[in-house]
């Protein structure tokens, strides 16, 4: 990096020549703190309270002569003050807790070790509660460890890690010098926590499938292959849990769902991942709109636990789930065309009236893959408030069950906020004779050049034909929903470690 580039947003970046400069001076006091007996990289340290905590328990644990002694650890993120008494701010999981060194409490050994404290040092501190004159909180610390020596200074900290390539990449220190972001991730756990809470409570029972298999099934997705030397045979990353999910249906597992990581071997986005969490949820004798219900369910228990509201800003949209609609896709795309794709007599037809509202369709569709065209070019990123639509056509949907008054479409939905698909689900099929036939279908459209088209699942077969009850399936994005709950314009603002592309040496 040369000592001309900038920072994004304008703001000079650091020299090499003074990073490298400000390290030396770091690794140098490793070697005074040696010589003083101190450890720079300390062992157990046996914390009391978190910086809430004491905010929380201030009336019961002041006293900065008698209160009960406090003992915290984390980050210094801050030192000011000269002589013989300085203040810092300590960092800890709960947030920043200012602290007071002073000479006559620490004696001359011992506040001599504090002078040599760097900031990003993590440090344990044993003290005192009280309140300064401005009635600012703050520890007087009576005696200290140093638990680990940084020996990289942190980002330059009146402009912090802006550079989003870095944040993504160095997400440990995204995640101490950016508070926000911390947030994000807390509230991640807290989303998955409240599904969980929510599923556990209606008697589902959470299992475990594999994530590798010789099939890549339960999607239409380009899947990722590897090879198991032992068994000397390809097979591939799952790019879906639902035909395992389904298998256990079929075993007498009546409700269950898994919570977990699928792999597709796809583009990224703001949208998408390679690896992304993804929630499916499998109950017998229900059909496709109990799954509506529940979903809903799910993603207003999340709203309530990390916001508290159901009715909440994205990216500057109010989206309001209690008001929830629901629409067939035919109905939607003709509401917004004025084309009814269901009632053309043929395909011929069917690509007049998309030519004729400018939607693009490929050679292969037939009726109801140039109605799902119509629908994702004119409707669904409309779709800003929270809906669901019903009524996808059988040929886009190999393992949904047909609709019984009409067999071109399927009992199936998707679930749309702020023009984003969230959730898929639908009454499972479990004629094991249609599910041959579709899987059939699935594996010409694959001959022909559709390298996304779902491959024959023998086994999958037979397990129908042992008989799966009638079932309701559904699948959520986590990541999406969690997107949706922190405000996040893209899913690697909520991905701890997102796919990156490895620099150039």
């Amino acid at each position: 990096m040369g000592n001309e580039q900038q920072k994004k947003g304008g703001q000079p970046a650091p020299r090499v020549e003074d990073i490298n400069e400000m390290m030396q001076i770091r690794r140098d006091k490793l070697k005074t703190f040696a010589d003083m007996g101190v450890a720079p990289f300390g062992h157990r340290y046996e914390v009391n309270c978190h910086a809430q905590d004491i905010r929380d328990r201030f009336d019961e644990l002041e006293g900065e002569e008698d209160g009960p002694k406090v003992r915290l650890a984390g980050r210094l993120m801050a030192k000011r003050g000269h002589g013989k008494a300085s203040f810092a701010e300590l960092m800890d999981m709960s947030g920043r807790m200012q602290i007071y060194f002073k000479y006559d409490v620490l004696g001359e050994e011992k506040y001599a070790q504090f002078r040599l404290l760097d900031i990003g040092d993590i440090i344990g501190v044993e003290g005192r509660v009280f309140k300064t004159q401005r009635g600012e909180i703050t520890v007087i610390v009576l005696d200290f460890e140093l638990l680990s020596k940084s020996l990289r200074p942190l980002p330059e900290k009146f402009h912090g890690l802006k550079d989003v390539e870095l944040r993504y990449r160095q997400r440990y220190l995204d995640l101490i010098v950016n508070p926000e972001v911390l947030d994000t991730f807390v509230k991640r756990t807290n989303i998955i926590r409240a599904i969980r809470r929510y599923l556990d409570e209606r008697d589902f029972l959470e299992v475990e499938t594999p994530v590798l298999s010789t099939i890549a099934g339960g999607a239409a997705a380009r899947p990722f292959i590897t090879h198991h030397n032992a068994l000397d045979m390809d097979m591939y990353l799952r790019i879906a849990t639902e035909l395992s999910l389904k298998r256990l249906v079929v075993g007498g597992m009546e409700r269950v769902y898994e919570l977990g990581r699928v792999f597709r071997n796809e583009g990224i986005d703001v949208r998408h991942n390679p690896e992304f969490t993804s929630i499916e949820i499998y109950q017998a004798y229900a059909d496709y709109r109990d799954l509506m219900d529940i979903t809903e369910g799910i993603v207003r228990e999340a709203a309530k636990t990390v916001l508290g509201t159901e009715k909440f800003t994205y990216q500057g949209v109010e989206i309001d789930l209690a008001n929830v609609r629901r629409i067939s896709m035919n109905d939607a795309v003709k509401e917004a065309t004025g084309k009814d794709f269901l009632a053309a007599k043929d395909v011929a037809e069917a690509r007049a009236m998309a030519d004729e509202i400018g939607v693009p369709y490929e050679a292969r569709h037939g009726i109801g893959g140039i109605l799902n065209a119509a629908f994702e070019e004119k409707v669904e990123a409309s779709l800003m408030q929270p809906t669901f639509i019903t009524g996808h056509p059988t040929e886009i949907s190999p393992l949904a069950k047909r609709n019984p008054e009409n067999p071109m479409i399927t009992d199936r939905f998707e679930f749309f906020i702020y023009g984003r698909e969230l959730a898929n689900g639908f009454t499972e099929l479990n004629d094991p004779i249609d599910q041959r036939e579709r899987f059939v279908e699935q594996m010409k459209q694959r001959e022909a050049g559709d390298d996304e088209a779902h491959m024959m699942d023998e086994d999958f077969v037979t397990a129908l034909e042992y008989g799966l009850p009638p079932t309701g399936g559904l699948g959520i994005g986590v990541d999406r929903l969690v997107m949706l709950l922190t405000d996040s314009p893209s899913i690697r603002d909520v991905l701890l470690f997102p796919t990156m592309k490895v620099l150039e040496k």
